[in-house]
């Protein structure tokens, strides 16, 4: 079975800022996690915890790192995938890693650079997931790639994902969805040339895309692209949070 996302994850300046403006944007509720040693919060659709978020450590503050979402894909074994990685041109930002009680991580990149992570989960059952589509959920996940045509052969010799529907975007290139099974569930193209580097984003389902954008304006968040119509009838727009 091929491989999918399981977890999402904000590191981020001002953790409990960031907990206020998700919570009115997206509309998620915000628990902390208890986990023991560190402060991590949930941020759930109803009950169903969808993604987390904390501060950055120092060290990469020190070290000039920015703000940002991180994609966690599952796996049954990170670090026979760590090797596959690297065998595969990629690069381990983060060695395999346990999570007391959660599982076990590693932060990677794909060979263009765009960073994501793989994650093991440990022992028990995997929790609820509200239906697709439900305000809180992740409704898509898109590479913007060095070259997307060239990294796709990487992710699909990794987690087995397969091609879907290509869409010409005219000047801007092809974007390519991809399937884990019979699904699609994302979208891959090259990044245009004003953006510095290959990077994933994630898509959160909302209401209604009017009124989530207003929310992402008064909460201090800044709108990059959109509200724009995508093919499938489906709305979308791009945004930074403060």
């Amino acid at each position: 079975m091929p491989s999918n996302f399981v977890w999402y994850e904000l590191m981020t300046t001002n953790a409990k800022a960031a907990a206020g403006f998700y919570r009115k944007v997206v509309g998620w509720k915000a628990d902390d996690a208890a986990m023991p040693g560190m402060d991590y919060t949930l941020l759930k659709a109803g009950e169903a915890p969808m993604a987390g978020l904390m501060d950055m450590p120092k060290e990469a503050k020190g070290a000039g790192a920015m703000p940002g979402w991180m994609g966690y894909v599952g796996v049954d074994n990170v670090d026979a995938y760590v090797g596959r990685v690297t065998k595969a041109g990629g690069a381990v930002h983060m060695p395999a890693t346990d999570i007391p009680n959660v599982g076990r991580f590693a932060t990677v990149a794909d060979p263009q650079g765009a960073v994501f992570s793989l994650f093991t989960p440990g022992d028990g059952p995997p929790p609820t997931q509200p239906e697709a589509g439900t305000p809180g959920t992740i409704g898509w996940r898109e590479l913007m790639a060095g070259d997307g045509d060239k990294v796709f052969a990487f992710y699909a010799g990794l987690f087995g994902w397969t091609k879907a529907e290509a869409i010409d975007m005219g000047p801007m290139g092809k974007y390519q969805l991809f399937a884990a099974g019979a699904e699609p569930i994302g979208g891959m193209m090259t990044k245009p040339a004003e953006m510095p580097m290959p990077a994933w984003c994630y898509y959160f389902q909302v209401d209604a895309i009017g009124a989530a954008t207003e929310r992402l304006k008064s909460a201090g968040g800044k709108v990059v692209n959109g509200p724009m119509e995508v093919p499938g009838g489906s709305w979308i727009v791009q945004g930074i949070d403060p």
